[in-house]
């Protein structure tokens, strides 16, 4: 196997290639970025990037030194657009191309937008950058969208000063993915910092005033971030043959089709541990992913399963979110520990009785590392 191919030189991308040379890898690694900027920790953008408490070079996963010494093809700023099995080549935007004995397939994922023209998403370095520019006291930033990221976002943004409106479409924000109790409780911690959260409302477009609400109204607002979740990026795999539903379709092993694997948030693979297909985008599965894509990858007689406990976190105001397990389609919450209304608790979720997820607010990391235990053995708690 003289050359593997990784496109995607984020989290995922970077992790693939470090293990292929960790496992003693010693043919051409080509890691392919549509970013002209060296791999970066993503989570920070929206947290500490975001309020001015970190610079931009703090964001860096690596040090040009030990990029350096990957002895990696690094073409950054290169957009794949076409793989090609039978030749087994990836053609770029450029016209060029680069073949591959293996192929990794790490492109991550693209926010979603709203219709009209103008607004801020929030993904990259340069995006964190044009927003953040844009904030500060006296500003008023309407914030679509009420998830994990909108929320930070919201938070960071007060820390700036600005006036902030959070609009969600749904009654409870995050209510389907932590509950509607616990999704009550992170309401309260905006509205006690001065946030204008308003759930139920819908909008239907980004104008140059602000957003248009579904009922026919118009929010006025400086700066808008749509942060309504997003999609894989898989629309350069048409043609491929590779199975693309909801991001690349791969297999308990992570592979995708016979010497092509999927790693981060574009994958979309089966999960032994619980029993599902899933796809994760948080930082944590991302890196964990690569390396078990590259391991499988080299060891294709020996591959080993990818079966981990996803794990998140999230930093909004003074509180410390973590969570382990994959709480989507719960159908029972239980508070194990603490108290709601003190937002320093430990809740736990089950879905037809079997654990599936602990989620911690306030508390230290040891109170959730026996329920990661637990999930990690399916031992009922």
């Amino acid at each position: 196997m003289n050359r593997i191919v990784i496109v995607g030189a984020s989290a995922a991308g970077l992790a693939t290639a470090e293990t292929l040379r960790r496992e003693g890898y010693a043919g051409t690694i080509s890691l392919i970025g549509e970013e002209l900027t060296a791999p970066y920790d993503r989570p920070p953008l929206s947290k500490q990037f975001l309020s001015g408490e970190w610079e931009a070079a703090r964001l860096a996963l690596r040090t040009a030194e030990d990029l350096g010494g990957l002895k990696l093809d690094l073409r950054l700023g290169a957009v794949a657009v076409n793989v090609d099995r039978p030749e087994r080549r990836v053609h770029l935007a450029d016209g060029e191309h680069v073949d591959y004995d293996a192929l990794v397939i790490a492109t991550g994922v693209r926010p979603r937008r709203l219709p009209g023209q103008g607004g801020h998403v929030l993904r990259t370095l340069h995006d964190a950058a044009e927003l953040r520019k844009r904030l500060g006291p006296g500003r008023r930033l309407a914030v679509v969208g009420a998830g994990f990221l909108g929320a930070e976002a919201a938070a960071a943004a007060r820390a700036l000063g600005c006036e902030v409106v959070l609009l969600e479409p749904a009654p409870v924000p995050l209510a389907h993915a932590v509950g509607e109790d616990v999704g009550r409780v992170l309401s309260q911690a905006h509205r006690a910092h001065g946030v204008d959260l308003r759930t139920g409302v819908a909008v239907t477009a980004v104008t140059d005033g602000g957003v248009l609400l579904a009922d026919g109204g118009l929010l006025e607002a400086d700066e808008v971030l749509m942060a309504i979740g997003s999609l894989p990026n898989t629309d350069w795999l048409a043609g491929s043959g590779l199975q693309v539903d909801d991001g690349l379709v791969c297999d308990q092993y992570s592979a995708a089709a016979p010497d092509i694997y999927g790693a981060g948030d574009v994958a979309r693979w089966h999960n032994p541990l619980f029993g599902v297909s899933m796809r994760i985008e948080h930082r944590t599965n991302a890196a964990e992913q690569g390396m078990a894509a590259a391991r499988n990858l080299l060891r294709p007689d020996a591959r080993r399963p990818f079966a981990p406990v996803p794990y998140f976190w999230s930093d909004q105001y003074d509180m410390k979110i973590h969570a382990y397990g994959y709480l989507r389609g719960h159908d029972s919450v239980e508070i194990a520990e603490g108290d709601l209304d003190a937002r320093r608790f430990l809740a736990i979720y089950r879905k037809q009785g079997r654990l599936v997820g602990a989620l911690a607010v306030g508390m230290p990391p040891k109170a959730l590392r026996p329920w990661r235990q637990a999930l990690l053995s399916q031992e009922e708690k």
